[in-house]
């Protein structure tokens, strides 16, 4: 890099307010869009945690009453090409996903009401048959399971005592004699023969499989795959374009998407019987696309502002208002209690974390894996944020606690959001 634009870059990054380690590359964390001094506490904010992790990219949007007010790129796509992330650069964005099965599901019951509500047992709405090993029955609790239970993470499984099906794909396989890695049907023939680990609508455990479910509902309903029907029913008339499903090799890589990277976590044995054995846990040390509905999708940082935008929009057009507050409605008793009986000051809705303020919410979501790191917010006044990772911040400290809190920080101290929106340059039809 020449002189002058070395100088220019460090520049920009002292005009946002953005401190430069010294330990680093000071262009490394250089801003990929105009940089607006309205908003260097976000900048700021995003930096400096990718800094201390030694993050290689991200990405961040702002929006202030439906408007998208910021949008940024920090840092490297890919560090090897010397690629920028952009804010329209493509993610994994993990469990990101719920929120985009759960609005799926609800619109599904908003179309299809004759066949599925929430109240439906969720296994008797699917063709699945149990992969059932000799002395094993279905547990008789199955049949209980509602898809209300499914959004709400209060089905009956808990992954700290049974595991985690979802990243089990190749023992899976090999039990039910199918084709590795297990496919989403091939986990859920398997799991039915599998016991619960409490009666269902009893507790709140977040599930991954639970969500795996709700896709396999969701095409068995509407009779389409589930990225088609998502795409065709939420993400279209929202008017997001380039979302779609990842795949788990660094072959299938689509335009525009990231590069991930985990160095810490070493060499993986891949899921899949062909190619390398050993692989970047990022590209095959799981199966992406058996994630689909619970952590499958790719987007951008716009997209998924454009997508609390439109939730939060008085004129929405996905759901009906009965179906838009059953989305956020507190789960029945004894789920979203605390042990003295009264109401926690969060809990899990369908797809969302809730914590009510006032009449109001602030409304998030994490998404994790190997390669990456997301966070989805929108707050009671107004203000929604969306940041995209291509590492995972991997200690002690879960990163949505500190990023979290330090984004809410960084709101606060804007104190000019303007009027203009910035959506139109990034969504055009």
């Amino acid at each position: 890099m020449q002189r002058g634009h070395k100088t220019l870059f460090l520049a920009l990054l002292l005009t946002c307010g953005v401190g430069v380690s010294a330990q680093e590359n000071p262009t490394k964390y250089i801003v990929s869009e105009p940089p607006d001094a309205r908003f260097r506490s976000f900048d700021k904010t995003v930096i400096e945690f990718m800094e201390k992790r030694n993050i290689p990219g991200g990405a961040l949007a702002v929006v202030k009453d439906g408007r998208l007010v910021y949008a940024q790129g920090y840092g490297y796509a890919d560090t090897e090409k010397r690629e920028r992330v952009r804010a329209t650069s493509l993610f994994r964005i993990a469990s990101l996903s719920k929120p985009i099965t759960a609005l799926a599901t609800l619109r599904l019951i908003q179309e299809k009401s004759a066949k599925i509500s929430l109240d439906a047992r969720a296994f008797l709405l699917l063709d699945t048959q149990p992969a059932l090993e000799a002395g094993q029955q279905v547990d008789v609790r199955l049949h209980k399971i509602t898809v209300l239970h499914l959004l709400q993470h209060t089905a009956g499984w808990d992954r700290d005592k049974s595991g985690d099906p979802m990243f089990d794909s190749t023992a899976i396989a090999k039990r039910v004699g199918a084709p590795a890695p297990a496919s989403p049907d091939t986990i859920i023939r398997y799991m039915m023969g599998k016991p619960l680990d409490f009666a269902p609508g009893t507790k709140e455990v977040y599930s991954n499989f639970g969500y795996c479910v709700l896709g396999r509902i969701i095409e068995q309903v509407s009779g389409k795959p589930y990225e088609q029907y998502v795409k065709e029913a939420v993400l279209a008339p929202m008017g997001i374009t380039r979302m779609r499903l990842g795949k788990s090799l660094r072959s299938g890589k689509v335009r525009d998407e990231v590069t991930y990277y985990q160095p810490n976590l070493g060499a993986a044995q891949s899921v899949f019987p062909t190619g390398e054995k050993e692989v970047p846990w990022c590209y095959g040390g799981f199966c992406l696309e058996s994630m689909d509905s619970h952590g499958g999708w790719l987007a951008s940082a716009v997209d998924l502002a454009r997508f609390c935008a439109k939730l939060d929009a008085p004129d929405s057009p996905i759901l009906n208002s009965e179906l838009n507050q059953a989305m956020y409605a507190r789960p029945k008793p004894p789920v979203g209690l605390d042990s003295d009986g009264s109401p926690s000051a969060a809990y899990y809705a369908c797809g969302w974390m809730v914590r009510p303020v006032g009449a109001k919410a602030n409304y998030w979501h994490t998404g994790s894996l190997p390669g990456t790191f997301a966070l989805m917010v929108r707050r009671h006044d107004g203000l929604s944020w969306v940041v995209l990772f291509n590492q995972r911040s991997e200690g002690d400290a879960p990163a949505d606690s500190e990023i979290d809190p330090a984004l809410h920080v960084a709101a606060n101290l804007v104190k000019d959001w303007g009027e203009t929106d910035i959506f139109p340059r990034y969504f055009r039809r």
